[in-house]
């Protein structure tokens, strides 16, 4: 995830750099928890491939407060409460409960469309530390995308009641060529719905997002949309606005953010060249954990096809931090051994090969990144030559 107004507001001198641990270093990571799998919605770009019918051996609530016991021993501290639609488990507040009282950081990851008159007052109580609302476009293209006529308007129901009692909200979007150009106006849904928080996610292919791969915005897409991004973030800062943009599954976001910054603020660049080289890049594996809704632990979200064991038999200090696994060591290497145009390129050590799923649906899992919105031309390929290509160190 590339916190692109936290690094703005350092570049302005509003706040310290970002505090970060690069990939492969040890540390707790931040686990996004998927607490079940039946969701109201069957949404096109569904990782978990979620339905509304009930999934076999997911974890009751027993085993889902030991599993919070086991991480706060971990040293994790923050907890992203996910699913399908975690709003369908009973025991969701009670889960919370117990994670607050414990000090974490606790943020719900929901559609939105279950948040009305009837629980917003227990949504409140909860004190949830955010609610990351997802919104796909406006109302046809949302509604089409996640499958079900009226849910647009609900969410954004939610949304107003949330502000309206102060919980924190975020908007969230994953960007494909039909929200392209519906960009600035759901940006302008921040200001109307007082929302703080903007996250871009790029489509993941996992799950029902590597069938709807057609649906992924094109490179050129991605890119203005980032500059809208960063020009809105900019102006935010400048004009002293509580907002947070981040963007997320496309770590390739930062080189167009240096790119914009030689470009708006060019005295700033070795600063936020510095701040990225130390940021690392994708995460996945060593600052990012998941944990499914059967309790089988994955280096993200859009790794379920591989997992490193199931905090059922073994708890998740061990399994993460005492004995990883080959896969989780390989992806903490910095920078990582990868190939094609992402081993080629001179900011490998900014992107680290960028979300490694994307890779996996070509073929070749440590192969380059079929998502990149950088050209040849820009990552150094044009000084190379034809034979024994090496990373460029810049």
């Amino acid at each position: 995830m590339l916190r692109i107004s936290h690094y703005l507001r350092a570049l302005a001198g509003q706040c310290p750099a970002p505090r970060v641990a690069p990939p492969g270093s040890s540390r707790p990571p931040v686990v996004i928890w998927n607490l079940l799998r039946r969701c109201n919605l069957t949404c096109k770009h569904c990782y978990a491939t979620s339905a509304d019918s009930v999934f076999r051996d997911e974890l009751d609530t027993a085993a889902a407060l030991q599993v919070i016991d086991d991480l706060h021993d971990a040293g994790v501290r923050v907890l992203i409460l996910s699913g399908g639609e975690p709003l369908l488990r009973e025991d969701l507040f009670q889960l919370n409960a117990h994670a607050r009282a414990k000090g974490f950081f606790i943020a719900l990851s929901t559609n939105g469309t279950l948040i009305d008159a009837s629980n917003i007052e227990q949504i409140t109580a909860a004190n949830f530390d955010y609610v990351g609302i997802s919104i796909d476009g406006l109302e046809t293209t949302h509604d089409q995308f996640r499958q079900l006529k009226g849910s647009f308007a609900r969410s954004m129901a939610a949304i107003r009641l949330c502000r309206e009692r102060g919980i924190r909200v975020g908007l969230r979007t994953t960007l494909t060529q039909q929200n392209h150009p519906q960009l600035p106006r759901l940006l302008d849904l921040m200001d109307e719905y007082d929302v703080q928080k903007f996250y871009l996610s790029h489509l993941n292919y996992s799950g029902r997002g590597r069938r709807s791969r057609k649906l992924d915005a094109q490179q050129q897409m991605s890119r203005e949309a980032m500059t809208l991004i960063f020009e809105r973030a900019w102006a935010d800062v400048e004009q002293g606005r509580d907002s947070d943009f981040v963007s997320g599954n496309n770590d390739a976001d930062a080189i167009l953010l240096l790119q914009w910054v030689s470009r708006r603020l060019p005295q700033q660049y070795p600063a936020l060249e510095q701040m990225l080289r130390a940021w690392g890049g994708n995460a996945s594996g060593s600052g990012i954990a998941n944990i499914d809704n059967t309790g089988e632990v994955h280096p993200d979200t859009y790794w379920w096809q591989h997992s490193v064991g199931n905090v059922r038999r073994t708890p998740f200090k061990a399994l993460w931090l005492e004995h990883p696994d080959a896969l989780l060591l390989k992806l903490r290497e910095h920078p990582r051994a990868v190939g094609g145009r992402c081993g080629q390129c001179r900011w490998l050590s900014i992107c680290n090969g960028n979300t490694r799923t994307r890779a996996w649906a070509d073929g070749d899992l440590w192969g380059q990144d079929p998502g990149c919105h950088l050209s040849d031309d820009e990552i150094g390929l044009q000084a190379i030559p034809n034979v024994a290509l090496y990373p460029l160190a810049r």
